[in-house]
């Protein structure tokens, strides 16, 4: 990958990141519906599409430098439990101080799971799974994508290294387990998969400029078009028909815009690849956004408990509170990303060590 298109993809982590905040401090139980229009954009969930793109391209990325099953294994498990591990901690601790200072604060968006439940639930990654009953984690509801994503590794992590009937067992009752929910916004994933084997195969060079300028703002362009056009209601009505009459919002949970979700995973995907074309040669470094992508992980999956937390201690709805729950909640993250998630490699290199030190012991 080139310097060029990960700077990019940085940058697209880190506004898909903010826009996430920016969604969940518009609910109108922390800022007053003032901000009610990020909502009825639904720019939260879209951005989330976003994430499972990129993650499809880095994933895919991986597994060919990994080369082994146990290799792939043990970076993706340090990576997501590095970062999971100590933010369901926060979480629970949290959600137990706000609720004895603010417990008005605390409604139908928080439910109150015992220690081990939360943590087992929230370490095997499987809160929304099929084979299990679905589970909210206290208030941190946005580890919901957690659960999708880890799905998405362990399916592709078969189809990659697997081969044979090994295989051919193996997927469909991992596709079991996962279940239909989780399945159902795989394709924009695996429109990320799809997207890296082009890149890596050359697929930037055989654009011309004219081409990937015109991918690169098609893109947006695109996605702004179908908000315009209400895209993504129409594609919902055909949801809902098709289940009707039960609720397909029940059935679905957050998988309710599927359709509308493999859309927005192409219209991403057009414009990475025209961004890819442009980004050829590109030697800037432009750390700043290097240092905020390092933090986008840590900055998502704490932010919900801290604007709890926030709205428990400070219940007068001000404008400067507002302030606060955007701020207050993105630097939760960010100290959050220089404890844990910036020491990924301090986390991996114990575990080695601690691994070497009791196959010596073997010997």
């Amino acid at each position: 990958m080139n310097r060029g298109l990960s700077i990019w993809l940085d940058a697209l982590r880190v506004w898909a990141t903010i826009m996430v905040v920016f969604s969940h401090v518009a609910y109108p139980r922390f800022t007053r519906g003032d901000y009610i229009f990020l909502r009825e954009l639904n720019l939260g969930s879209d951005s989330v599409i976003v994430f499972f793109v990129i993650s499809g391209m880095v994933i895919a990325y991986a597994a060919g430098r990994d080369a082994k099953l146990s290799t792939y294994a043990f970076n993706r498990l340090t990576r997501l439990l590095s970062v999971l591990l100590p933010a369901l901690l926060l979480t629970f601790a949290f959600d137990q101080i706000g609720r004895s200072i603010g417990p008005e604060a605390y409604g139908s968006f928080y439910n109150p799971l015992p220690f081990g439940e939360l943590m087992l639930r929230g370490l095997s990654m499987s809160n929304e799974w099929g084979a299990f009953e679905r589970v909210r984690l206290g208030t941190n509801g946005p580890l919901w994508s957690l659960s999708y994503e880890a799905g998405y590794y362990i399916l592709f992590a078969a189809a990659f290294f697997l081969t044979g009937l090994r295989r051919v067992v193996v997927l469909p009752l991992l596709a079991f387990f996962v279940g239909p929910r989780v399945l159902l916004l795989m394709p924009a994933w695996l429109i990320g998969v799809w997207l890296w084997n082009w890149v890596a195969s050359g697929g930037a060079e055989r654009l011309s400029i004219p081409i990937a300028r015109l991918m690169a703002w098609g893109g947006p362009v695109g996605y702004v078009f179908c908000l315009w056009a209400g895209i993504p209601d129409v594609l919902a009505a055909l949801t809902a028909d098709a289940l009707a009459p039960q609720n397909h919002r029940i059935i679905l949970a957050f998988s309710d815009e599927c359709i509308w979700n493999a859309l927005l995973g192409a219209i991403t995907a057009v414009h990475i690849m025209g961004m890819a074309k442009l980004l050829q040669g590109y030697q800037g470094t432009h750390p700043r956004i290097r240092w905020w992508a390092g933090a986008s992980f840590s900055i998502y999956v704490t932010h919900y408990p801290a604007l709890h937390l926030i709205d428990a201690l400070f219940p007068a709805e001000t404008l400067a509170r507002d302030g606060l729950l955007v701020v207050g909640s993105i630097a939760v993250g960010l100290v959050f990303a220089q404890i844990f998630e910036r020491k990924i490699n301090n986390f991996r290199n114990g575990l080695l060590l601690v691994r070497n030190k009791k196959s010596l012991r073997n010997i």
